[in-house]
């Protein structure tokens, strides 16, 4: 993890051969460490999103993205995640030889697990004085264990709204309707972006609270998607794009051999996103989609004002898309309570994996290429096609 000031850095967007190059950033509460590690070494291959897009603790990581120019992106996803962890004195002894096997660790980060959940994490939560199951029905605090009013704060100092509504860069971030269960995505081309629609993304109850809009209380998009994937790639005109989508579950995973495991396995399978198999579908639809264009290309002209045809016609698409995939491999010593363990050892440790993932991805020269095969699609995993 770099820590050194980047504002002599270069800023230069690299010339790929795509339309538009989008960054899908999936929910995983204090796993996004390893998000602002991706973004770290993509910056420094001169590689800038014009659309950012992000669930939960993702559209947190999307705004700063969005919301501040190339070459302060780095040092503000740094500020943020220095902000909400903190260094707990028992952590010091994780650096020891005596402290480095896998239960060891474990023991350190439930410990720090449990300081988050108790206390919140500075700039993000904290824990309300009163449960909300002593609070009066109806009250503000009865319906989540935490407050959020400090994350309000924090992204006003580290997001320039003017900047992020500005669309210089394309910003998603996706929310469930609490009253009527429906997905819903602020996007900066149809919304007015505040701190409130970054809030509702991320807004899990029953820890954290629903958040107002226009009349409106939303929840975290996880509820429902944990990825925006299929939005990228369905939204709008097709484009040709490469897209990173990252991950911070993996929908794989061992069997579990206790209870802690059940736990652990549970919560990756609920809030993965299956990504592999979304890819996969997206791939089989282009390939019709692909056939379709061919086949409407070769009918005779008077077939060509029907009805049925100009309606097949709107599905036809020729456009490529690289969908490179880089999700998080949880360590041996993670548990559970991964995903709110917000301990500044553990944030490092997430960065640099999310860095290193993403350094080792972009020395395949195939993934920012055009594809070649015949739907016009090309997905590629780190896991299956380059871990080294």
């Amino acid at each position: 993890m770099n820590f050194q000031s980047r504002s002599q850095l270069s800023s230069a967007q690299r010339q790929l051969p795509f339309d538009c190059i989008a960054l899908l950033l999936q929910g995983g509460g204090a796993l996004g460490a390893y998000q602002a590690g991706v973004y770290e070494a993509l910056d420094e291959a001169s590689i800038h999103p014009d659309w950012v897009a992000g669930i939960s603790i993702g559209a947190i990581n999307a705004a700063i993205i969005a919301g501040n120019p190339p070459e302060s992106r780095v040092d503000r996803l740094r500020d943020f995640w220095t902000q909400v962890t903190s260094t707990a004195p028992w952590e010091w002894s994780a650096l020891s030889d005596w402290a480095k096997t896998d239960s060891t660790r474990n023991l350190i980060n439930q410990m720090s697990a449990g300081l988050a959940a108790t206390c919140g994490a500075t700039g993000f939560f904290s824990a309300r004085p009163i449960l909300p199951w002593l609070q009066p029905s109806g009250a503000s605090d009865a319906t989540s264990i935490y407050d959020t009013r400090a994350l309000r704060t924090t992204l006003e100092r580290l997001v320039d709204f003017d900047r992020l509504n500005a669309g210089l860069t394309r910003f998603s971030a996706g929310a469930v309707n609490v009253r009527t269960g429906n997905f819903v995505y602020f996007d900066n081309t149809t919304h007015t972006i505040q701190p409130e629609h970054i809030m509702a993304s991320g807004a899990l109850p029953p820890g954290f609270p629903a958040v107002e809009i226009e009349g409106e209380h939303y929840w975290d998009g996880g509820l429902v998607s944990n990825t925006p994937l299929q939005w990228v790639i369905e939204t709008d005109a097709p484009q040709d794009m490469l897209a990173f989508q990252v991950d911070l579950w993996s929908a794989r995973g061992q069997l579990p051999r206790n209870m802690a495991e059940v736990v652990t396995r549970h919560k990756e399978i609920q809030y993965s996103s299956r990504t592999r198999a979304s890819t996969d579908q997206f791939k089989r639809v282009q390939r019709l989609r692909r056939a379709l264009t061919d086949l409407l290309g070769r009918l005779p002209e008077d077939l060509t004002q029907h009805e049925d045809v100009k309606l097949l016609s709107t599905a036809v698409c020729r456009n490529v898309y690289n969908i490179v995939h880089l999700i998080y491999r949880a360590r041996n010593h993670e548990g559970h309570s991964k995903d709110y363990e917000f301990s500044r050892l553990s944030m490092q440790d997430h960065w640099r994996a999310g860095y290193h993932d993403a350094l080792r991805t972009l020395r395949h020269p195939e993934v920012l290429a055009r594809p070649t095969s015949p739907d016009g699609v090309f997905t590629f995993d780190l896991e299956h096609d380059g871990r080294e």
